[in-house]
């Protein structure tokens, strides 16, 4: 049996290295569009801006949602729990365009306000599969760890971390496939990602372009998700094989 990682890497890369040379087959899917190909920019660019921007937020996500959950789940950090979850779930009914229109005014166009946009709205994920993980490694384990002699950075390294792990890594593996396709609305306000084509397409009713866009937004999430599936997998595997 093939595996799916590398059978959707595989589409991925046909698309991208196919696409630039598919105009006859759009221009016979849609003969009533004058250019039927996306031409602008070269779909590997875009593909590797559109990763870029998807890396940066979500790792800024990932270092921001496990660090606070690491800190309110302490006992220094705990009275500031309700508050960070209030505040994460006010940040996740703003709709990234909002974000952005709000953003531009004050950070310009350009990749920053797409940054924010997305960092925020894959904060939510990430912080509550963090919080749940943690509360959910017993307490006989840490009193266990404790009557070992183990330090707090000791316990939480060696039994907390592995044990919490898989479902951390499924709050980062949504967030991360959310924000491939909300990267895509990065383009309205200048900056490069696969949604150019797309968002082009709409303004112009270039349904070739439309469906250009969507099937690389597609195939990269796809291969991001399935990625980060084997990722959890392995995690998954460490955590059975720690004590507790």
């Amino acid at each position: 049996m093939r595996d799916p990682l590398v059978l959707s890497a595989g589409l991925l890369a046909a698309l991208v290295l196919g696409l630039p040379y598919s105009r006859p087959l759009f221009a016979a899917l849609f003969p009533q569009i004058e250019r039927p190909l996306y031409q602008a920019d070269p779909f590997w660019l875009l593909l590797l801006q559109h990763l870029g921007l998807v890396a940066a937020s979500s790792l800024a996500a990932a270092l921001l949602g496990i660090g606070a959950a690491i800190f309110v789940t302490r006992p220094v950090g705990r009275e500031f729990r309700s508050l960070l979850a209030t505040l994460a779930t006010l940040g996740q009914t703003f709709p990234p365009v909002a974000v952005l229109a709000i953003a531009v005014p004050a950070m310009g166009f350009g990749a920053e306000p797409a940054l924010l946009a997305l960092t925020l709205y894959g904060l939510l994920p990430i912080l509550e599969n963090s919080l749940t993980a943690f509360d959910q490694v017993p307490e006989a384990v840490r009193e266990a760890g404790r009557g070992c002699g183990m330090s707090g950075f000791q316990l939480w390294r060696a039994v907390e971390l592995p044990l919490a792990a898989p479902l951390i890594l499924t709050g980062v593996r949504l967030s991360v496939t959310v924000n491939v396709g909300t990267a895509a609305l990065a383009s309205t306000v200048g900056a490069k990602s696969l949604g150019l084509p797309l968002i082009i397409g709409l303004n112009s009713a270039n349904t070739a372009y439309v469906l250009q866009g969507a099937l690389l937004v597609g195939a990269l999430a796809l291969t991001l998700d399935l990625a980060l599936a084997r990722l959890v997998q392995r995690a998954e595997a460490w955590r059975r094989a720690t004590p507790g």
